[in-house]
């Protein structure tokens, strides 16, 4: 059993200036997808300038923080921010959620594709690989917060978070995600998108290579307290939003498949 030490959140303090280390996670992800993105863009036939990889990254941030807010308070929380409606806004302490994010990349760079005339599939292809870098340092930050801990066990890298009210040794969920969404699926998206395949097959894969892992860790992760188990007694919320994204996916990748064929 590990007991983690009580980490400060502020990584740097300036003043009444509070930099967050969760904030920096996010930094970090957005600065790995800039530079991948501009790597793509200098193949040769790439399509794409740096100036544009830089324009598509700012409107995914928005995307990003937008929609992983308002699908957290959506899908996860109503009822609290319907009665402290101000809590919104109070993004440091947490309250992101990955599928609402999903939504609101794609509708941002949806939008940015149509600015400049691209194809819109083409773009979210495109945007797909340079993601999970992103996502992983996410979990990076949440595991800096001792908050979306793991279901309680016994194995011997069990964990006990500072901030656990129960002091109850637990999976550290947080690294298992940082595995999977951060490192085999980068891996695995990044691989697949490195020859020409057909149009949306990279973001199919991309939907259903989160999905089968997220269904996959919520068996390891605490239930959301306000939430627990939302079906059949085992499913939660991430489970029940990943199963959907999961068949999305292949029915995206089954229908860009055919479309080749045609």
């Amino acid at each position: 059993m590990i007991v983690l030490p009580d980490i400060d959140p502020v990584a740097l303090a300036l003043g009444p200036l509070k930099i967050r280390w969760y904030a920096l996670t996010y930094l970090f992800g957005f600065a790995a997808a800039w530079w991948l993105g501009c790597k793509r863009a200098a193949r040769p036939g790439s399509g794409w300038t740096n100036q544009q990889v830089a324009d598509l990254i700012t409107n995914g941030m928005l995307g990003v923080i937008l929609g992983g807010r308002i699908g957290y308070i959506l899908f996860y929380d109503l009822d609290t921010y319907i009665a402290e409606p101000m809590r919104m806004l109070r993004l440091w302490e947490g309250g992101m959620s990955f599928h609402g994010g999903l939504i609101g990349v794609i509708i941002a760079v949806s939008l940015y594709a149509r600015s400049v005339g691209k194809n819109v599939m083409d773009v979210l292809d495109f945007v797909a690989p340079m993601t999970p870098i992103g996502l992983g340092a996410g979990r990076v930050g949440n595991f800096i917060n001792g908050e979306l801990w793991g279901r309680t066990t016994d194995v011997s890298w069990a964990m006990v978070f500072p901030r656990d009210p129960s002091q109850l040794p637990r999976h550290p969920s947080q690294l298992y995600q940082l595995a999977l969404e951060g490192i085999v699926l980068f891996v695995l998206v990044w691989w697949y998108s490195n020859k020409p395949r057909p149009r949306f097959a990279v973001g199919g894969l991309f939907m259903i290579g989160y999905g089968a892992q997220r269904i996959v860790v919520e068996f390891f992760r605490q239930p959301d307290a306000q939430l627990n188990f939302v079906m059949f007694d085992w499913m939660t919320r991430g489970q029940q939003l990943s199963i959907l994204m999961v068949l999305v996916g292949i029915a995206i990748m089954v229908w860009a498949y055919r479309q080749r064929a045609q």
